[in-house]
């Protein structure tokens, strides 16, 4: 069974900023990088707080594979379709199963809007549940009232954790990327969650910060709110296709929607990167196999599954602190489908 030095050593760490983490005592301060190590660490350890550490207002417990957990996923009625998405639900059923875990079900969001299918779902009580759609107020509301214990993946949702990336940034590092490589003229591909707009969407307004900030003009038919569809994307890039002024690149919001773009780019003779650039935003698996490979940043999405279900499997062992929000750092995958120009 690992021990509290386990974890401290593991993460680089001493045993004393692992208590505090762990009992949330904000006394000293910590960077979100020290508090991710030693989550990290916990739970490639699978480490649980020993019985006479824990709090006495805890709730008593029962073996954890026992629990009754489900996921909600941000998925369209097509079904389950989105590598990003299931490679986040890779890290959440393998990290649930060194806890001896199966998830009772997985759900895509759009038939919770379902009466019957919502009434079926929640039935029987269950004890967490992992959401990856911050869904609409009333549906969240009516999910909370069923499950105690909810942990978000990228909801923005302020009275649960929520686990994910910094959205904005993202969108200022891409579209930044682009200006360093010489684009003025750049446009944007993406889309915003059910019931929202655009303007809504993070990284949408980390792509008008950045041009802001440079000063560069930002043409309205070289924003395309294709809203997460492949097909519509194509379209819509088939159609700017047809126009006479170009962008010299295009920052989209989601590796699937930069292939398509690329694929409707490829199909109108439009060459990448030599006329147009194209920068995604997830490393999907396929990104690096696209033609020509995709430049992209990388998002842990696996890691974000298993954090999710550290911090679920913390409040099931009773913990009662303040929501945590957990920001995973991004990176850089230089591929061929960006260029200077």
């Amino acid at each position: 069974m690992s021990t509290i030095r386990d974890v401290a050593r593991l993460a680089n760490v001493s045993t004393a900023t692992v208590s505090r983490i762990l009992n949330n005592d904000t006394t000293y301060k910590m960077t979100e990088k020290t508090k991710n190590s030693v989550l990290h660490a916990v739970m490639e350890l699978n480490y649980a707080i020993p019985a006479s550490h824990k709090n006495t207002k805890r709730k008593a417990e029962f073996p954890l594979k026992n629990r009754k957990i489900g996921c909600i996923l941000r998925v369209t009625k097509k079904g389950y379709n989105d590598p990003y998405y299931m490679s986040v639900l890779a890290g959440i059923e393998g990290s649930l199963r060194k806890s001896g875990i199966d998830l009772k079900f997985i759900k895509a969001a759009p038939l919770l809007q379902e009466k019957e299918q919502f009434d079926s779902i929640f039935r029987e009580a269950l004890d967490g549940l992992i959401l990856m759609d911050p869904l609409s107020d009333t549906l969240y509301q009516s999910i909370k009232s069923k499950v105690s214990a909810i942990v978000g993946i990228d909801t923005l949702r302020d009275d649960i954790d929520d686990v994910g990336y910094d959205h904005l940034q993202s969108g200022i590092l891409a579209t930044e990327l682009l200006i360093k490589k010489g684009h003025k003229k750049i446009g944007f591909v993406g889309g915003s969650g059910e019931g929202s707009t655009l303007h809504d969407s993070k990284r949408f307004q980390g792509y008008l910060v950045a041009m802001y900030k440079a000063g560069l003009p930002m043409r309205r038919n070289w924003i395309i709110d294709c809203e997460w569809k492949e097909e519509l994307c194509i379209q819509k890039i088939d159609a700017l296709c047809k126009e006479s002024d170009l962008p010299t690149a295009i920052f989209a919001a989601s590796d699937l929607m930069a292939m398509a773009a690329m694929n409707s780019f490829y199909n109108n003779s439009v060459r990448v990167p030599d006329q147009i650039c194209v920068i995604g935003m997830s490393d999907i698996e396929m990104s690096q196999y696209a033609n020509p490979p995709l430049t992209t940043f990388h998002v842990p999405k696996e890691e974000i599954g298993r954090i999710a279900v550290t911090l679920l499997l913390s409040r099931l062992h009773g913990e009662h602190i303040l929501s945590q929000k957990v920001l995973l750092p991004i990176e850089y995958v230089e591929r061929n489908s960006v260029s200077e120009l």
